[in-house]
């Protein structure tokens, strides 16, 4: 679990490429403080495990499904990424609870300057709409982020200076590919009461009657 409070940008260095799948090389400092193999980083949202790790750097491996459902695929030599290392159970909860699978991707469709605030315009998966409301939490790039306005195909995002700064987000440009995860609270309600409603759906209509009528008492 994260909470998508990001301890530091990290740079892609390296990147060994298979037929669908990537292993991945990025320089770090904050995140290697304690680093084992096996931790869990998130790196732009994305959870990955540390398969090998020196002074400077981790390796992460990105397995097929990761690469189709997030915007690893397009990570370049040099690319910035966003990382935070799992949640301790002791630690402030300053962001939100965040898993580090990610729901969707989306696309930056507008940035402006608001006063000392930039906010960013991103395109919305039409699956995902029903998991957001205004004022509610979405993570972006691994970034716990508020909704500031919930449009059709559409939300958007303020970021405070200190996160355009120590984030990538702030670098990101209009057409650039960012990666998704909804409110995991959200998507836990919802299949409790998915689950209810086919429970309701599927009730028995076996009783004690028909079990007599059919000479099993």
């Amino acid at each position: 679990m994260f909470t998508g409070i990001v301890e530091e940008m990290g740079e892609v260095s390296s990147i060994n490429r298979g037929s669908q799948s990537v292993e991945l090389e990025i320089k770090a400092d904050k995140v290697l403080e304690d680093v084992k193999i096996g931790d869990s980083i998130a790196t732009s949202g994305v959870c990955l495990t540390v398969t090998d790790f020196g002074e400077d750097y981790f390796t992460v491996d990105v397995m097929p499904e990761t690469m189709r459902k997030s915007s690893l695929a397009e990570l370049q030599i040099g690319s910035k990424v966003n990382l935070e290392r799992a949640l301790r159970l002791q630690d402030r909860l300053g962001g939100h609870l965040v898993s580090g699978h990610i729901d969707g991707t989306g696309k930056i469709k507008k940035k402006q300057r608001e006063d000392n605030a930039i906010l960013v315009t991103v395109s919305l998966p039409s699956d995902l709409k029903r998991y957001l409301i205004p004022k509610g939490s979405i993570t972006v790039d691994g970034i716990s982020l508020t909704i500031a306005e919930l449009e059709e195909t559409e939300f958007i995002v303020s970021l405070i200076p200190h996160t355009a700064q120590e984030t990538t987000l702030g670098q990101k440009s209009i057409g650039d590919t960012v990666n998704l995860e909804v409110d995991l609270i959200g998507k836990y309600v919802e299949r409790m009461l998915n689950f209810q409603i086919e429970s309701d759906n599927n009730q028995s209509n076996v009783d004690l009657n028909l079990l007599q009528k059919n000479g099993f008492l």
